[in-house]
């Protein structure tokens, strides 16, 4: 599997995450019984902030390696989303 590039990957968290939230509020206004509900809006709701948490820790990583590029450190650099590698490239 190749490794997605930093915009790449920020751009599919932003998207899935507010998918995720269309989701929560469409099943909160369908979904008629209270326990069902309560289920889905808390399964999609914690979906989406783990869609966010991940896209804010490869924004965090993306930042380290662009330090780290500025110091003088030419080896490539990765990050993971998901578990998969995004290449966020030399920091230039």
């Amino acid at each position: 599997m190749a490794a997605l590039d930093l915009e790449t990957a920020k751009n599919i968290g932003i998207i899935v995450a507010a998918g995720l939230l269309v989701l929560t509020l469409a099943a909160a206004w369908a979904i008629k019984n209270i326990t069902s509900k309560l289920i889905a809006v808390i399964v999609l709701g914690v979906l989406c902030i783990g869609v966010w948490t991940q896209r804010s820790n490869l924004q965090d990583c993306a930042t380290k390696a662009k330090e780290r590029a500025k110091a003088g450190d030419t080896r490539p650099i990765t990050c993971t989303f998901f578990g998969s590698e995004v290449n966020v490239g030399r920091g230039d």
